[in-house]
């Protein structure tokens, strides 16, 4: 599982034998939540989250969103849709 990029002390990883749509997994602090990179230009949302508090959950959306890597990675690594 690659990290693709980090927030603060946040990992953002993508499992490599993972399925659609394409999304991220950002794990840290014992915790872990999966963002849907479904938006047309790759926005995140979030879809499951275990442990992380919803002002965590809402500091990490946007820095999803402002770095494209996240979805530039999903693409490199499991193909355009």
């Amino acid at each position: 599982m690659p990290t693709v990029m980090r927030i603060g002390a946040l990992r953002v990883v993508i499992y490599l034998n993972d399925h659609r749509p394409a999304h991220v997994h950002v794990l840290g602090q014992g915790h872990e939540a999966v963002f849907e990179l479904s938006g047309p230009r790759g926005q995140a949302m979030i879809r499951e989250n275990y442990g992380f508090r919803r002002r965590e959950i809402a500091a990490i959306s946007p820095e999803l969103d402002r770095e494209m890597a996240a979805l530039a990675a999903w693409e490199r690594i499991h193909g355009k849709d």
